[in-house]
């Protein structure tokens, strides 16, 4: 038996088509019991999961799961909620914040709960300026050993090739163009992902799935959270 069913996807679909507070709280209560409750309880068994196999990451009901609450200060767009449901497993000596807030943050896995448009992704995204700087020395350093991570073919037949996201034209500052590693120098974001039908989502191997995708998305991560100062852990 999986954690998400059919109501999940349908409950998320009637916010699509009912985006407001007064139908959000009128069906509340199908929301924790089908969203948000199956939610946390993923969250509890992947970081189960990643004890054994990842055990400086992290998976807390608490910190991991995104709000559903949508940010409309600077969006034209004043739906008040998301239409889909996330959460983030994150190194446990780092943040649990992602992209430009994640200051002390680094990589981690990243679940995305959508009818339609789910997927599983792991890497790290938008890191603010001085995280993204150390990267970028890093992989002037050595190019050829980052190439190595994001090209392996289990990777790759996995997840496909890093996200193009907000990547640069051009080297960035500081970074001859003829630069050996000036095509890694151009990313923004270190992310890659793989898409979950609905059929994925309410089976009984979601868990299971996900955990093949961490750990073959886990030596990148653990790259790109070693480059920041996070380091892997043996056990908890």
């Amino acid at each position: 038996m999986g954690y998400f069913s059919e109501a999940t996807l349908r409950w998320l679909r009637a916010l699509a088509r009912n985006n407001r507070r007064d139908w959000f709280e009128a069906h509340r209560a199908e929301y924790d019991e089908h969203v948000r409750g199956p939610m946390a309880d993923l969250v509890r068994e992947m970081d189960v999961r990643m004890a054994a196999f990842a055990p400086e990451m992290t998976g807390d009901p608490k910190r991991s799961i995104f709000r559903i609450h949508r940010d409309v200060r600077f969006s034209a767009d004043k739906s008040p909620y998301k239409t889909n449901v996330g959460c983030w497993f994150f190194h446990g000596d780092g943040s649990s914040k992602v992209g430009q807030e994640a200051h002390g943050g680094g990589a981690g896995f990243y679940f995305h709960l959508q009818p339609g448009a789910s997927f599983a992704a792991g890497g790290l995204w938008m890191p603010p300026r001085p995280a993204l700087q150390r990267l970028r020395a890093a992989l002037a350093a050595d190019p050829r050993g980052f190439e190595k991570l994001v090209r392996a073919p289990k990777l790759v037949r996995r997840l496909g090739a890093l996200s193009e996201e907000a990547m640069l034209k051009r080297a960035p500052r500081g970074y001859a163009e003829d630069h050996p590693a000036a095509r890694w120098l151009r990313f923004q974001s270190f992310t890659l992902s793989r898409p979950i039908a609905d059929a994925e989502v309410t089976g009984a191997r979601l868990t299971r799935s996900l955990e093949t995708d961490f750990t073959t998305l886990l030596p990148l991560v653990r790259w790109i959270n070693g480059v920041l100062g996070l380091q892997p852990a043996r056990s908890r």
